[in-house]
């Protein structure tokens, strides 16, 4: 029976499907991927799965060519306009990835090696593809007992993340409370202009319908991995590139992929290929790599957080403001979200007061989870599995 495709796919899906509902009800603090990734390995192991289920469900296959048009749909999400306008937030959360990436750098190999550093240092600045990325590359280069670093540093970093930086969200709630209080709270300026109309009239004439659309994108995509094999830049470099520019020419519509009615299942099937880079991993592979996992998820939070209090000085920001915009690099989309506007519920005094908070909260939070977690995790994955 669970030989068939349809079936294997569907407990598999289940994985999901309750870590989904687990993420949903606890607001983000059980990651939707710990228990889709724990789940599995528990199944896999107690023989309750066969270890093949992946193979035989073969939507892990389609999830491998779906990893090109999810990277360059990634470069298509928030317009130029925004990020210029929020350009602290951006020298905030990538000040957060660069201190964490020296140290882990640093730190890790006088300890263990420079392969365990790179294995950890993409995933750590978040963002499911930069684990795929690495992953590739372990498996290339036949560094398969490392697989497990990456894998499990996503699955366990919103852990850490997302309550230190509900916990310093909470303090800069309520300082903003005290000044609304006290009459000198000025809100930030929303000088953000998006480019998603102008861009969505210049090519709806193009993409006429969401077949086309998904055309495109493929296309695109295409080009990026075959750039990736004629070039040494890696492909998810080039798929990203092309996403950002071709938003910026008009040739593709902001948020690509769901203006295309295809982003859910992408994303599914991208999980599945996650999923199965833990299919040869072993209990031994856990326990021997566990304090390597644990080590740069220390080092990496406690970079992150130091990279973010630094360039909060330098921006002239609230540290209470600015190491939350660094620490999305841990958890991205939809905690952050979800972050804004528990912290607003639960602080504000009234409805309207809630609504400001979480304007301030929000912006800069969704920048840095989009800077780090879509933009920087790629090119910092793709770049250091290079020098493997």
């Amino acid at each position: 029976m669970l030989s068939n495709p349809l079936i294997a796919t569907v407990l598999v899906f289940a994985l999901i499907a309750l870590g989904e509902w687990l993420s949903i009800i606890s607001r983000a603090r059980v990651p939707m991927l710990l228990t889709a990734m724990v789940g599995f390995l528990v199944l896999t192991w107690t023989g309750i799965f066969p270890e093949d289920i992946l193979e035989k469900s073969t939507f892990a296959a389609l999830g491998g060519i779906l990893i090109g048009p999810a990277i360059l749909h990634m470069g298509t999400l928030i317009p130029f306009s925004l990020l210029k306008s929020q350009f602290k937030a951006v020298v905030i959360a990538l000040g957060g990835l660069v201190v964490s990436g020296v140290l882990i750098l640093t730190i890790v190999p006088l300890i263990f090696d420079y392969e365990t550093a790179v294995a950890g240092i993409g995933p750590i600045s978040g963002g499911v593809i930069a684990l795929i990325i690495t992953s590739e590359k372990l498996t290339e280069l036949g560094l398969t007992s490392l697989i497990v670093i990456p894998a499990l540093i996503v699955a366990f970093q919103g852990v850490m993340g997302m309550p230190l930086a509900m916990n310093f969200m909470r303090k800069y709630a309520m300082k903003i409370q005290h000044e609304m209080d006290d009459g000198t709270f000025i809100p930030m300026a929303n000088e953000t202009k998006s480019d998603e109309k102008d861009n969505a009239s210049k090519s709806s004439s193009l993409k006429s319908s969401a077949t086309l659309k998904l055309f495109f994108i493929f296309v695109g995509a295409a080009v990026g991995i075959a750039l990736g094999e004629i070039t040494p830049i890696h492909y998810s470099l080039w798929c990203l590139a092309i996403g950002i520019t071709g938003l910026k020419l008009g040739l593709f519509e902001s948020k690509a992929l769901e203006k295309s009615n295809s982003f859910t299942v992408v994303m599914i099937a991208i999980i599945f290929v996650v999923i199965g880079t833990m299919a040869d991993v072993t209990p031994g592979d856990v326990l021997s790599n566990l304090p390597s996992i644990l080590l740069i998820l220390v080092i990496g939070t406690f970079g992150i957080s130091l990279g973010g209090y630094i360039t909060a000085r330098i921006v002239k920001w609230h540290p209470y403001k600015a190491m939350p915009v660094a620490l999305t690099a841990l958890f991205g989309f939809p905690g952050d979200y979800l972050l804004c506007e528990e912290v607003s519920r639960s602080v504000a005094r009234d409805k309207e007061e809630e609504k400001v908070i979480f304007d301030e909260l929000l912006t800069p939070m969704l920048i840095g989870g989009f800077t780090t977690v879509t933009v920087a995790s790629v090119v910092v994955a793709g770049l250091l599995v290079q020098t493997l």
